[in-house]
C-alpha cells in the first residue's frame, strides 16, 4: 500500500491537517468508553429515582461513592461534548475567525458548564 505522507509527517505523525490529531482521536475515544459504563449507571440510577422527593434524591447523591460517580460523569460527558464540536467544527467552519471564535466558546462553554454541575453536585452532597 503506498503511503502518502511525507517522511517528516510520518515521523511527526501528523496526517492532512498538519496537527497531531492522534490525541485527539485518543481522547474522544477514552471519554466514549468511560461514558459507558457511567452512563448505564446513571440511567439505572434515575429509573430508582422516579418519583423521588427532593430530601430521598440529595440522601441518594449523598450516597457512598455517588457524588464522584457523578463528577467523572460531568467531566467526562462535558469533554466528550468538546471534543466532538470541536471536530465538527474544524471541519465545517472554513472563516478562520469564525473557526477560533467558535473553538473558544465551545471550550469556555464546556467548562463553565462542567464546573457548574459540578459545583450542583457538591451542594446537594454536602447541603446549602
Amino acid at each position: 500500500m503506498t503511503e502518502l505522507r511525507s517522511s517528516l509527517g510520518r515521523a511527526r505523525g501528523y496526517g492532512e491537517s498538519k496537527e497531531g490529531g492522534l490525541g485527539h482521536w485518543k481522547a474522544e475515544r477514552l471519554t466514549a468508553i468511560a461514558l459507558v459504563p457511567l452512563t448505564l449507571w446513571f440511567v439505572g440510577s434515575a429509573v430508582f429515582m422516579v418519583g423521588a422527593d427532593l430530601p430521598t434524591f440529595k440522601a441518594w447523591v449523598g450516597g457512598y461513592g455517588n457524588p464522584v460517580l457523578l463528577i467523572l460523569l460531568t467531566v467526562a460527558l462535558y469533554h466528550h461534548a468538546q471534543l466532538g464540536l470541536s471536530v465538527i467544527i474544524e471541519d465545517y467552519v472554513h472563516n478562520v475567525a469564525a473557526n477560533l471564535i467558535a473553538l473558544i466558546m465551545v471550550k469556555l462553554g464546556a467548562v463553565f458548564c462542567a464546573v457548574y454541575t459540578i459545583f450542583c453536585i457538591i451542594r446537594l452532597t454536602f447541603g446549602g
